[in-house]
Parts: C-alpha cells; sequence; structure tokens
C-alpha cells in the first residue's frame, strides 16, 4: 500500500467544517431569542426591535439551510471519495495476495471486508464524523454560554455532557467483547452463503435447499444469535444514559424555578435555561449513538487493516523481465495444506524447454499440486522452483502467469459475451483474431449455430454451455494469449466421447514446437508422445522418462498402462 487510502480529502475537511459552523449557528438562536424575552419582560417592546430580531432569525434559519445542504452534500461526496480510494487499494491488494489464501476459508472475510466493512465505513464517515464534532463543539458551547447566565444550570449541562465519556468506555468494553464475535459470525455467515450460492444446484438435487441446508440455517441463526447479544448489552447502557439525560432536564427546571423564585435570574433567563436542558438532553443522545457508531466505524477501520496487512507476493519485476528462456526446475520441494501432512516431498526435476511434459499418478498423488505451485496459487513450504535460473518466488506473479496459459479442468466464464469471454486473455485482441483461436480450438462452428453468435451470453460461470464447449472456450483463450508456457490440467476429464476428440484435437493445434508444455492426465493414451514423463506416488516421484523407457522398466507406468489397455 504505497499510499494513506484513508486519508480524508479536502473537501470533506471544509465540509466537516462547514458543519460545526451550521451547529453554531442553531445555537446562536438562543441569543436572538434570549434577546426577545429580555425585551418583552422589560416591557420596552419596540417594533423595530422585534422586526430586527425576526430578521436576523430569518438569516440564520436561511444560513443554516444554505450551508447544511453545501456541507453535507460535501460530507457525502467527500466521504465517497475515501471510500472509493479504499476500494481501490483493496483492489491492488487482492491482486497481490497469494491464490491460496482464497480457498482457506477466508472467502467470507475478503467478501465482507470488501463489502460490508468499507460500506460501513463510508456510511459513518459521511454522516456521523461530522455529527460528533458538531454535537460536541454545540454542546460544550451551550454548557458554557449557560454557566454565563446562571452558573448551577451551566455545570449541570456540562456535567451531562462529559458524562457521556465513562458511558461510551463501558459501551465500548461490551462492543469490544461481542463485536469480535459478531464479526466473525458475520464472515461465518457471508462464507456460508457464498458456499450455498455455489453449490445451489447439487444441494437442491439431494434436497438440501433452504432452511433444509444444516451449514447454512446455522450459520444465520449464529449470526442472529450474536446480534441479539451485542444489542442486548449495548442498549441498556444507552437506555440508562438517556434516562440520566432527561433527569438532568427535570433538576435543571427544578433549580432554574428555584433561582428565578428568588429573584437571582430573571423571566427572560428561567426561559432560556429551561430550553438549554431540553436541547442539550436530546443533544446528549444523538451524540451517543453517533460516538457508538464511530466505535463500529474503527472496528470496520481495523477489519480493513487486516486485509491490508495480509502476506503478499514478492514483486521483483526485474528478475521476471530477466527470463530469456523458459525451461522449469522443481529443487526439492516441499508442500502441505495442513501442517504433518505432506503433499510433496522433496520433488526435483526440470521441465525442458520447447518440450511437452506429462505429470501422471493415482488421484491425490500431486499432480494438480505440481501446477498450482509453477503458477504461483501456492508457495512451496520448502524447496524453490525456477524459471530459466530465476527463482519464481522472487517475481511478480502476474509477470509471471503472463507467460503462462492454463487449461483447468474447471472452466471459469463470465456472465458475458463469448467475444469479451475469450477477448480476457487478450484485451486488446481484434475480432478477427478472436475469432480464428476459436477456428482452432474446435468452437468457431458451434458459437456460430447460436442465436447471437460471438455476441451471446454464456450466463453465470458459463451455464448455458456444455462441458466440453466450456473447455473448448478455454483452449481458445489460451490460443489468443499465446504465451510460451502451457499448462494444462486433466484437459479432456469428464468429457463425453465426440467432445474428447474436439478438445483433444484442439490441445494438438494448441501444442506447438514452440511452446513449453505440462500436461497433468488421468489417461495415459494422450501423454504416450510425451518428451517426458513423470510418474508421482504419494507425492514423490518414482519414475521419469519416455512413454518406451517406462515401459521397459515395468514399474508404476507400465503397471498403469497395462490397466488403461485393458479398460479399452
Amino acid at each position: 500500500m504505497n499510499s494513506n487510502p484513508y486519508k480524508l480529502n479536502a473537501k470533506l475537511i471544509a465540509s466537516v467544517t462547514a458543519v460545526v459552523v451550521e451547529g453554531l449557528l442553531s445555537g446562536c438562536s438562543f441569543l436572538v431569542l434570549f434577546k426577545v424575552l429580555d425585551i418583552i419582560f422589560e416591557r420596552s417592546v419596540q417594533l423595530s426591535d422585534i422586526f430586527w430580531a425576526s430578521a436576523a432569525l430569518a438569516l440564520i434559519i436561511l444560513l443554516r439551510v444554505v450551508i447544511y445542504t453545501i456541507a453535507y452534500t460535501g460530507c457525502q461526496v467527500g466521504g465517497s471519495d475515501v471510500s472509493r480510494n479504499i476500494r481501490i487499494a483493496i483492489g491492488d491488494k487482492l491482486k497481490s495476495i497469494p491464490l491460496g489464501l482464497f480457498t482457506k476459508n477466508r472467502t467470507g472475510f475478503y467478501i465482507n471486508a470488501a463489502t460490508s466493512e468499507v460500506g460501513d465505513y463510508e456510511q459513518i464517515l459521511t454522516h456521523k464524523v461530522a455529527d460528533i464534532v458538531k454535537y460536541s463543539i454545540l454542546l460544550l458551547a451551550v454548557g458554557i454560554y449557560s454557566t454565563t447566565l446562571y452558573l448551577p444550570i451551566g455545570l449541570l449541562i456540562l456535567l451531562s455532557t462529559f458524562a457521556v465519556i465513562p458511558i461510551m468506555y463501558l459501551t465500548i468494553r461490551q462492543m469490544r467483547i461481542y463485536g469480535i464475535r459478531k464479526n466473525l459470525a458475520r464472515e461465518e455467515n457471508v462464507s456460508a452463503i457464498a458456499e450455498y450460492l455455489a453449490g445451489s444446484q447439487t444441494l437442491r438435487s439431494y434436497g438440501l435447499a433452504g432452511t433444509k441446508n444444516q451449514s447454512l440455517t446455522q450459520a444465520m441463526k449464529d449470526y442472529s444469535d450474536v446480534s441479539y447479544q451485542y444489542e442486548a448489552a449495548i442498549v441498556p447502557i444507552g437506555q440508562s444514559f438517556a434516562i440520566l439525560s432527561y433527569l438532568v432536564l427535570a433538576l435543571s427546571i427544578l433549580l432554574s424555578v428555584s433561582a428565578w423564585m428568588n429573584g437571582i435570574i430573571t423571566p427572560a433567563t428561567l426561559i432560556i435555561l429551561i430550553m438549554m436542558p431540553l436541547f442539550t438532553s436530546k443533544l446528549n443522545v444523538t451524540l451517543y449513538i453517533a460516538m457508538t457508531s464511530y466505535r463500529n466505524f474503527m472496528i470496520s477501520k481495523k477489519k480493513i487493516n487486516r486485509l491490508f496487512e495480509e502476506e503478499e507476493e514478492g514483486k521483483n519485476e526485474q528478475n521476471a523481465d530477466r527470463i530469456c528462456q523458459c525451461e522449469i526446475r522443481f529443487e526439492n520441494v516441499q508442500f502441505s495444506y495442513e501442517p504433518d501432512e505432506p503433499v510433496l516431498a522433496n520433488v526435483s526435476f526440470t521441465i525442458p524447454e520447447n518440450k511437452l511434459t506429462a505429470i501422471v499418478g493415482d488421484s491425490g498423488s500431486g499432480k494438480s499440486t505440481i501446477l498450482n505451485l509453477l503458477s504461483r496459487y501456492y508457495k512451496p513450504t520448502a524447496g524453490d522452483i525456477k524459471m530459466g535460473g530465476l527463482s519464481i518466488a522472487d517475481m511478480d506473479p502476474e509477470r509471471v502467469l503472463s507467460k503462462m496459459s492454463l487449461v483447468d479442468q474447471d472452466v471459469f466464464l463470465f456472465d458475458d459475451t463469448v467475444r469479451d469471454n475469450i477477448r480476457y486473455a487478450k484485451r486488446h485482441a481484434t475480432d478477427s483474431e478472436i475469432e480464428e483461436a476459436c477456428k482452432i480450438a474446435n468452437c468457431d462452428r458451434f458459437i456460430r449455430s447460436m442465436e447471437q453468435g460471438y455476441e451471446t451470453k454464456v450466463g453465470e460461470n458459463g451455464n448455458r454451455l456444455s462441458g466440453g464447449e466450456r473447455q473448448r472456450l478455454s483452449i481458445a483463450r489460451a490460443i489468443l494469449k499465446n504465451s510460451p508456457i502451457i499448462l494444462l490440467d486433466e484437459a479432456t476429464a469428464s468429457l463425453d466421447i465426440e467432445n474428447e476428440l474436439l478438445v483433444k484435437q484442439a490441445i494438438g493445434r494448441l501444442l506447438t514446437k514452440d511452446k513449453t508444455v505440462v500436461m497433468v492426465a488421468h489417461t495415459l493414451p494422450i501423454v504416450k508422445h510425451a518428451d517426458q514423463i513423470i510418474v508421482l506416488d504419494n507425492g514423490s516421484i518414482t519414475e521419469c522418462g519416455t512413454h518406451e523407457e517406462l515401459i521397459r522398466k515395468h514399474g508404476k507406468y507400465a503397471a498403469m498402462w497395462e490397466a488403461s489397455q485393458r479398460l479399452a
């Protein structure tokens, strides 16, 4: 984070200042009213005095309306500018966070921080911060002015104003206790909702939609319960403060009337002193509510900061620029998703430049993990991965990924047109370049058969397309990107015979001689002609060589090949 995204802009500061001025003008109304009452009770009423007093009140009201409109509009715009900067900073931060963290039960945290917390921060910044400053200054000004009219009442008003400090301390202590629980419950709730939406089709097929889904309903119940506990702990404190504020009003009336009856104050002063506590009692309660919101404001800021403090990938752009060849080396690489549960154990091998390297093995042997490490989705627990002799751990992930095209078994498509989904691979690609890539990838025909052709929207995550069609669009992306390294992860898995044949043809056109290709496959015939085949077993390399060499060894690969031939 190069600059402070929370920095207040000049427009917001000026608007808060204007709000304070508007508040002080509301206090000036009491001065005018006091002058009018004083004239009336002294029986020296002149029409001109009433006229000028009325004109002064009208001017004050007009100024307040104008200043209020400008100030609160400025607060809204200035606060929105701050929240925009925060959202941009969050977007930049998310780009630098290791991709693997997005799968470690942290989706709810990231979504919550980037949406709800920034929204809460903006709401309080634009509506409550100015009010806190205004009400605090106004209450002090009214209290000090009241001491000049009658010291006991002024001190009572100031005392009730400063009473908000210990009350806020008690409130903040309760918010700290229950606020952490509430925030964690909200994160879990967001994660549960995201998970439910992602798997809604599967859940419906098993009759587990809606309230029958226990994980979702439990997350919502937990959030509801902790929210109730949060409010139950704070509301009584606020209500006690409200009662205290209005008790001050009753005591002020008693003292004021007593002082008037004893000739200490004038009738005009009596009326003003009765009105003052009525005014300040309401302000005290409003200030308390605003300050409670400000505490939530700080909680939101703290949670956003937690996101900013997340670890980042290395960003040595100079190293990325120095890559002049695409030989890849794994050097004693170890990796674990969970402590003491190794997925890869001291794996070392070389992927030659401009050659096809296939990785095979049983399910769970670590094949896809190797691709995830290579594409910087995760970082090795130990060891190093080098590209062109340079460690990719020291490179900007975006620069590393710019040299790779990934064709995954789980293709992600945006709810956009076919054309724009493919254009993500090359932002400024022409329509003819996109269509040529689609022809090579065996998808031009089915695209043109759709009602709107390349302008057809594919639906959320491409749900309007078949698995084979999505896979071929993914290959078209890779062809359009034309990167020197191709990663294929089970690209023909779960396809019917016709689609598998079309996808294999598309992959064959993608694998030109000037590409460094790493292919993870579950069917061995597709890797038979690879320049190098790496056999994984329980996270370790057991064999490496060409198809013919591995068959002659009569080891793990030969057994897998014989089994595949029997099934064929």
